[in-house]
């Protein structure tokens, strides 16, 4: 693992019920055993930004990427990447487990383009625990004229973010279009915070 994740510290911030996992028997016999599954299954992720991707109600089973995209139609796919299991998804992406080598990669329909995301899934746990972290808990002094500092305050803390990983696993923000990149843009403009939260409260009363 790149990154040391646990359930426990996950549950340290967000408590039990804002926490998401995938049980066994969702991923294919093979990928069931990887450490990506374990880590899916056994720490999981914080809701919010990133979903996971419901089993089916029938088979109990992840989609496979052959079963939402037309993989043929994409660019520079690796062989192989029909059978992988769709784990979530992050906004216009799907997200796609490679059992083989455990890196995470964003599918994006509507570009056509298949991109690695994640060098394994405790990166992908460690940038969503980041993330949502500082949409839970950033907070502007509700003061008119130090809105500017915060929105200044808040760019700062998601370039640390950015920095913090990229020293650690480059590819979830290798450049200005991943889809991590682009959530980054969107936090750093004040457009994620949700009603609850403090961020929200202190923009919009």
């Amino acid at each position: 693992m790149l990154f040391d994740v646990t359930r426990s510290e996950l549950v340290g911030v967000f408590g039990e019920d804002r926490l998401a996992s995938l049980p066994a028997t969702a991923f294919p016999r093979a990928v069931a055993d990887t450490e990506g599954a374990r880590l899916l299954r056994t720490v999981g992720v914080p809701t919010g930004t990133l979903r996971l991707r419901e089993p089916d109600a029938d088979s109990g089973r992840l989609p496979l990427v052959r079963d939402v995209v037309d993989v043929e139609e994409f660019e520079d796919v690796s062989e192989g990447a029909g059978d992988w299991p769709i784990i979530g998804w992050l906004l216009n992406a799907h997200l796609a487990l490679d059992p083989g080598s455990g890196k995470v990669h964003a599918f994006d329909a509507d570009e056509e383009t298949a991109r690695e995301l994640h060098t394994d899934v405790s990166s992908l746990i460690q940038v969503t625990l980041r993330f949502q972290r500082l949409l839970d808990e950033f907070t502007f002094s509700g003061d008119d004229g130090d809105e500017e500092a915060g929105f200044e305050r808040l760019e700062r803390e998601v370039e640390e973010v950015r920095q913090r990983t990229s020293s650690i696993d480059p590819l979830p923000f290798q450049d200005d279009d991943t889809v991590w990149s682009v959530v980054g843009e969107e936090i750093a403009a004040g457009q994620r915070f949700k009603g609850d939260s403090p961020g929200a409260r202190s923009l919009y009363g």
